[in-house]
């Protein structure tokens, strides 16, 4: 190739954040730079420089990608798509088979997710994800108790995964019930709006019959 003629090479930035997700699987996200994503990927420094300005740009991406794996699952599961189906049990076995899968794959992601906490730029990804997730529940459930749903989950496996336990499907869908139980609204009521659901724990302290067992709940 004549000097100076770029080479075209239409999936070199996938290539990249395909190479910025192992980097970060065998190193950890101290290990990822623009210098070592690129020898990963086995293309120019300038390339990376080239598609991702920052680093934090790269991080973006990276996580953008590892966070579609289990909002598709979701989002794709016909057991969630069917209103006969037992919505808890459904989802602790959904929960079950995405981190028995690949472990390592896992913790990737949420090495990234969290990775959040320190970088401001990561934030509305991992909010993405969420919404996502949530959105996923939609035909199943209102919107505050799909994000409940979400936390628990999230919550339990993060555990597994620093704990180094044996996800516990039956105590993640005994979990997952007792929310849905908690926040189910009314039928005789009518549909239940969103403020209505988060009013409901406020009204049960003030002597409602279900007052001992609200619990609060993402707002």
């Amino acid at each position: 190739m004549p000097p100076g003629v770029r080479r075209y090479d239409p999936d070199r930035r996938q290539r990249i954040i395909d190479a910025a997700i192992r980097v970060v699987g065998a190193k950890g996200i101290a290990g990822l730079s623009h210098r070592s994503a690129a020898a990963e990927a086995d293309v120019p420094l300038g390339s990376t420089t080239y598609h991702f300005k920052t680093l934090d740009d790269l991080l973006v991406a990276a996580l953008r990608q590892a966070n579609e794996g289990f909002a598709r699952a979701v989002a794709d599961s016909p057991a969630l798509a069917d209103p006969d189906a037992d919505l808890a049990r459904a989802l602790a076995r959904l929960l079950g088979e995405f981190l028995a899968a690949d472990r390592g794959r896992v913790e990737l992601e949420y090495e990234l997710y969290l990775a959040a906490l320190r970088r401001p730029a990561l934030r509305p990804v991992a909010a993405q994800w969420c919404e996502a997730v949530s959105a996923g529940l939609a035909s199943r459930t209102d919107p505050v108790t799909a994000r409940a749903l979400v936390a628990v989950m999230d919550g339990i496996g993060l555990q597994v995964l620093l704990t180094d336990a044996a996800y516990d499907e039956a105590y993640a869908c005994e979990v997952l019930g007792r929310v849905l139980r908690t926040t189910r609204p009314d039928p005789s009521a009518g549909p239940a709006s969103e403020d209505r659901v988060r009013a409901e724990p406020g009204e049960r302290r003030k002597g409602g019959a279900g007052s001992g067992s609200a619990q609060r709940r993402p707002g």
